[in-house]
């Protein structure tokens, strides 16, 4: 910008000609540039405010337009934007096959002390004894006042006791974050799930790992971050678990049981809906294992997996079976069932002496449950086919159900198969397998007579296993199963509407020492199947050492004891399996004419 001089010499020199001031030109021109300063100055300012309020036009029309979006928009949960960001849970969720929680994850805190940081050790003591009663005031302060520098106090806190042990206030008390293991239904499906503990530890995290059941078993898919937070889905059914663990439970007081087992499974697939072992525990607070006495008898051992028992007379309906798979024998076939049966220096006696001979057919030996029927119709199978067969449906091995303890379940067999042997085989003694064992035989029997593999997880499609009987002999044997409920040994095990088939089994417990047999202590079995016109489902229910005593004289046999229990249990599980009742004909001659 050119300035123009306060005092132009042209212009004063003209000013002094002419008799006039020069020093009013010099404050004509200094008025002029202030006045253009000022406009220029005002013109910067009302540039600058009309910037402005553009930018808050177009601020305030961005906001507009971001609020009117949100508006119409759905409501969702907000996501992060960067790859890999998302909390993910350290280990995956366990849901039964509806998707109802078994296992979780909760945010917890552990509580820990540095004694130098300490200010009052004596009264720190005696307030966390008084929250935690398991906890010696004595020990606490000897520790405090020791050379230790660091100590546990608890792993695992609840939201009260945070806060109680927070109103100490001593310095030197500390938490730890954690991510505890929690089972929400308790004791319900204990020995499925097995438990979680901490292993690697800090003051900042804790790593938890499985350390039995399933929660071992599927350890590294549990601990996989590949998941992203997806749980792991059980084939078993909470509602049908419950059922059967209350009935179990109250079949076990009421026939005065030691212990109980029972298994319901899906007989196409495999699929276990319900385990569950009597007695049991919380996995939110498993016991440690028994160190004395019969590791048999702790609540830890898991009856229906790890329980290897002779299941007695629950095998004939395979005797039975492989003998019609061979052609042998039709259902209509009379054997010799005259008692006793004699080889060697052995005498194979029916129950209570009894004696169904001198012929029965195939049948009837099921439905009387003849031992001498049975063991001559083993005798024409021969030991070696007798082998093969029981092989083949699994019962010499251990399960392969996704347990850490199934592998170690080693089914009993004698070295030496003679023929004794394969006469007490086929009726469930000399040899020993567990619960779950006969639950997949017989599903592998009764479904058409492929093989099914016992699973724990939940499974959207199967594909059918090896065949190892005809259609014809699965068919056969499902309405022995069912004659053995109408008029045999089962009559306790009807349910209305669900027509029930099973064999039952009694088998004495064989002494500490492996020298004989107790008199009056039985393993009761009874292996059902339902509905036998159209199997779906088998249960298998054993009882330890059960005595009906409602009578004059104790009352030790599967069909006193095993039998009512999983008629009941039937009676709970199937309408929430969805089975409807079946109406089943009635004879015309039972029909009696209604008077007026």
């Amino acid at each position: 910008m050119t300035r123009t001089p306060l005092r132009p010499l042209a212009r004063v020199l003209d000013a002094r000609q002419k008799g006039e001031n020069p020093d009013a030109i010099e404050r004509e021109n200094l008025r002029r540039r202030h006045d253009e300063m000022r406009d220029t100055a005002r013109r910067r300012a009302e540039g600058r405010l009309v910037l402005m309020a553009g930018f808050f036009i177009c601020a305030f029309a961005v906001v507009g337009v971001r609020m009117g979006m949100m508006a119409v928009a759905e409501p969702t949960e907000p996501t992060s934007q960067v790859e890999g960001s998302s909390a993910v849970p350290q280990r995956a969720d366990i849901v039964d096959r509806q998707g109802r929680t078994l296992a979780t994850n909760l945010a917890t805190y552990a509580l820990y002390a540095q004694p130098p940081h300490m200010t009052d050790k004596a009264r720190a003591a005696r307030e966390l004894a008084a929250i935690f009663p398991d906890l010696d005031e004595k020990e606490l302060y000897e520790d405090f006042t020791g050379k230790r520098k660091f100590l546990w106090i608890k792993k695992k806190l609840s939201p009260e006791q945070r806060q109680a042990v927070h109103d100490i206030g001593d310095p030197g008390l500390l938490f730890g974050p954690r991510e505890m293991r929690l089972y929400p239904n308790g004791k319900l499906a204990a020995h499925i799930l097995g438990g979680a503990r901490f292993d690697k530890e800090g003051v900042a995290s804790a790593e938890v790992v499985g350390v039995a059941g399933i929660e071992r078993a599927m350890d590294d898919e549990l601990r996989d971050p590949a998941r992203a937070g997806e749980p792991l889905a059980l084939s078993i059914d909470i509602s049908v678990q419950s059922a059967m663990r209350e009935v179990l439970y109250g079949g076990m007081r009421l026939m005065n049981a030691k212990g109980a087992a029972g298994v319901l499974m899906d007989i196409h697939s495999g699929e276990i809906l319900s385990m569950v072992s009597l007695p049991d525990f919380d996995p939110n607070d498993r016991p440690r294992p028994l160190t004395t006495g019969d590791a048999g008898d702790s609540p830890l051992f898991n009856r229906a997996v790890q329980g290897v028992y002779e299941l007695g007379s629950t095998f004939k309906i395979l005797a039975v079976a492989q003998a019609m798979e061979l052609g042998l024998v039709t259902p209509d076939t009379m054997v010799d069932a005259d008692a006793p049966l004699r080889w060697g220096r052995f005498t194979i006696q029916e129950f209570e002496r009894k004696n169904y001979g001198p012929l029965l057919s195939v049948t009837d030996v099921i439905v009387k449950s003849s031992n001498v029927g049975t063991g001559n119709i083993a005798l024409e199978i021969g030991g070696e086919r007798q082998q093969e067969f029981l092989r083949s449906f699994g019962v010499f091995d251990p399960s392969p159900v996704e347990l850490v303890e199934a592998p170690y379940a080693k089914p009993l067999v004698p070295e030496n198969w003679s023929e004794i042997v394969t006469i007490t085989a086929s009726y469930g003694h000399g040899f020993a397998s567990s619960p779950l064992n006969l639950a997949t035989a017989y599903s592998s029997l009764l479904n058409g007579g492929t093989k099914v593999t016992p699973t724990l997880l939940k499974r959207d499609s199967v594909e059918p296993g090896p065949r190892l009987v005809r259609p014809e002999v699965s068919r056969a044997s499902a309405e022995m199963l069912r004659q053995v409920v109408l008029r045999g040994t089962a009559s306790f095990g009807a349910v209305p509407g669900y027509e029930v088939g099973g064999k039952t089994g009694t088998a004495n417990k064989p002494l500490e020492n492996g020298r004989g047999y107790y008199q009056d202590k039985n393993i009761n079995t009874f292996a059902s199947v339902f509905p036998a016109s159209d199997p779906k489902y088998v249960l298998v229910v054993s009882l330890d050492e059960a005595s009906d005593n409602s009578g004059s004289e104790p009352r030790r046999t599967a069909g006193w004891t095993a039998v009512p229990v999983s008629a009941e249990i039937i009676r709970r599980s199937a309408p929430l399996l969805g089975l409807r009742p079946i109406i089943e004909p009635v004879e015309t001659s039972a029909l009696i004419p209604a008077s007026n």
